[in-house]
């Protein structure tokens, strides 16, 4: 039985130690640690819970490459992301790693009761596999012969497997969608797994590999272990004690009021998972929020493409509440959003530094100027814009409380920033600047200092989920108790004590930023990114890498040409247009080498092209093949040939 407080169960997906965290792992983390604030503000008992999934092939293959004990190699990459979740103040309840004794003695047992139910039989699987992404997909799947997921090649497995029935649950989870509209959210997410996967049949799901041995071992069958789904999704009950001596959390918080997952992963949250909990009579959560990507200008981020963005680089340049603040203030949440350099420091200047700073800023100058730094007594005076100002706030937190529970943080901010600039307009209206002149007008400006003092403490107040550092230090400058920054203080102006001094020289909670200076400053970080990944890039890229025969490379025509005429497409920093001989014929050709060559450094230069190229359009130019380079550590140099080789001529 639940405990009588009401209790409020949220996770984030356990994230795969594959390389160093971006902004976009951060973005998962921040939003479920943003829920987490709120439901404490509002009375809840929390538990929240994040971690590492840490067995498979790909975790055994990386670890091998870096010469370590796979134990030894996720050990250090979950350490790592506990450092950063402390970097980003993230208040998670529980970190739990896969290769935990708690949680592998509690699979193997999981296992064995879908064994005993006759949830999974023993076959032999035969298909495509994708090692990245720890996937297997049928022939129908895949995209190109192409994993439909990240895109890279697969392979063709064939091995023994256990296998789960999921043909079995399949009428009841889409009876349990129909009776649970808000189970998955957005909505577009349920529709895409009833058309995509339930109506045109479910594949039985193969949960055990005998070609790695880096995972739990199948009871009693020892040359298989559990495969990676099976044993990453259940962390959400092992990790409350389900099947151990103590099942005293599993009894408190289960079921999950939410999981957070990327859209990626959507299918394994909402079919897998209900049904591996339904096959062990358990409640099923009771939503899971699939949020979008943090795409970038240029399209994902890539460590290839130089447009990485960490979030270490972010915090100790700009505060932790400024990289917090964008990311859930920008994103809109639940769909894909843009990261651009240009936009973070705008958020930064206009909201932070502009809005909120002044803001505060303005109130503790006037209130030091007017009534020697006490904010005053609230008398029965008032300006005729006061009650307009109370009940925005009101309505302010009516509006927060709503959006909150529908995990809408985007709109969560929106409205609050409505009721700063509300607030900002307040001082336009009531000018305590004239008030101040006549002594009769007294206490209207007594009013107003303490509306806008009222006003600043709820703003500080509906902060805390988003920002852990500036509503401190709101109520530091006004001299206020952290007390007064409880939920049931909301929607009232008669809060603060009579005569609480506020600081003498309020201090900017957020310094405007040089907007070209930064701008630069986060390109330049972002394109370092390469440099720092380029050794794991490459490693992964060359593990990837798929071989041709002699037939296959035949069919490549490479030509010499010389560059008659080169310039640079107007609004494309990438993008060179050259003009090219090929002996036979000319041809224009589009090049993405603009950031290593001046166009005037390549006319006269004998490259070799690409020739029998299908011709494609950039930027509004056609280019017609392409001509060949070579990288490495970000440097880059065109493929040339001796100048006596006619253009033309094959390259073989």
């Amino acid at each position: 039985m639940k405990d009588q407080q009401k209790t409020f169960y949220l996770t984030t997906p356990i994230y795969y130690p594959s390389g160093k965290f971006h902004i976009g792992t951060a973005y998962t983390t921040v939003a479920s640690d943003a829920m987490a604030r709120y439901k404490r503000l509002r009375g809840y008992d929390v538990r929240f819970l994040t971690g590492m999934d840490e067995h498979g092939q790909k975790i055994q293959e990386k670890a091998q490459e870096a010469g370590m004990e796979p134990q030894v190699y996720v050990n250090e990459i979950a350490e790592a992301a506990k450092k950063v979740w402390a970097l980003m103040d993230i208040s998670y309840d529980d970190f739990i790693q896969t290769t935990e004794e708690r949680h592998t003695k509690a699979v193997e047992k999981i296992f064995q009761k879908f064994l005993d139910n006759g949830d999974i039989y023993k076959g032999q699987y035969e298909g495509w596999y994708c090692t990245p992404c720890e996937s297997f997909f049928t022939e129908t799947q895949l995209v190109d012969g192409n994993c439909p997921d990240c895109g890279r090649p697969v392979h063709k497995v064939k091995e023994e497997s256990y296998f789960f029935n999921m043909k079995k649950y399949a009428d009841r989870l889409l009876a349990y969608y129909e009776d649970n509209v808000e189970f998955i959210e957005p909505e577009s997410r349920k529709n895409e797994m009833i058309n995509n996967f339930i109506k045109p049949g479910l594949e039985d799901l193969s949960v055990s590999r005998t070609s790695f041995d880096w995972g739990i071992p199948v009871p009693g069958d020892p040359k298989h272990v559990i495969y990676v789904w099976v044993d990453a999704l259940t962390n959400y009950i092992t990790s409350l004690g389900y099947m151990s001596e103590d099942d005293s959390l599993f009894q408190k918080y289960w079921p999950a009021d939410v999981h957070v997952v990327g859209k990626d992963i959507v299918r394994f949250h909402t079919i897998y998972w209900p049904i591996f909990l339904m096959a062990l009579d358990l409640p099923l959560p009771k939503k899971v929020f699939a949020h979008g990507f943090i795409m970038m200008k240029d399209g994902k981020m890539s460590k290839s493409k130089g447009n990485v963005v960490y979030p270490e680089m972010l915090v100790e340049r700009y505060g932790l509440d400024a990289t917090r603040y964008f990311l859930l203030r920008e994103l809109p949440f639940g769909q894909d959003g843009v990261f651009s350099p240009e936009s973070f420091v705008e958020r930064t200047n206009f909201d932070l530094a502009n809005d909120l700073g002044n803001l505060l800023n303005r109130t503790v100058s006037m209130i030091n100027k007017y009534f020697d730094g006490k904010i005053p007594t609230a008398l029965s005076e008032s300006t005729e814009f006061d009650e307009t100002l109370r009940n925005f706030a009101k309505e302010t937190v009516e509006k927060y409380e709503t959006s909150m529970e529908k995990m809408q943080f985007s709109v969560v901010l929106g409205d609050l920033w409505a009721f700063i600039s509300r607030t900002n307009k307040y001082i336009d209206e009531t000018q305590p600047w004239v008030l101040a002149k006549d002594e009769a007008l007294k206490g209207q400006l007594a009013a107003v200092m303490t509306n806008l003092a009222e006003s600043l403490r709820q703003i500080a107040t509906l902060t805390q989920p988003f920002m852990t550092m500036a509503p401190k230090e709101i109520i530091s400058q006004l001299g206020l108790r952290e007390e007064l920054l409880n939920w049931e203080h909301l929607g009232h102006f008669n809060v603060i004590e009579d005569g609480t001094e506020v600081i003498k020289t309020g201090v900017p909670i957020f310094p405007r930023l040089e907007v070209d200076i930064e701008v630069a400053y986060i390109r330049e970080q972002m394109r370092g990114s390469v440099q720092t990944s380029q050794d794991e890039e490459q490693q992964e890229e060359e593990s990837q890498a798929e071989e041709i025969t002699i037939d296959d490379f035949f069919k490549v025509d490479l030509r010499v040409a010389t560059v008659l005429e080169c310039e640079q497409i107007p609004k494309a920093d990438k993008l060179l247009k050259l003009q090219l001989d090929l002996g036979y014929e000319k041809r224009q050709v589009v090049s993405g080498i603009a950031q290593h060559y001046k166009p005037e450094d390549i006319i006269g230069k004998k490259v070799i092209v690409v020739a029998n190229l299908k011709p494609v359009k950039l930027r509004g130019e056609v280019s017609q093949g392409m001509i060949l380079a070579g990288e490495k550590d970000g440097y880059l140099t065109l493929a040339t040939v001796d100048q006596k080789l006619e253009n033309g001529a094959q390259v073989k």
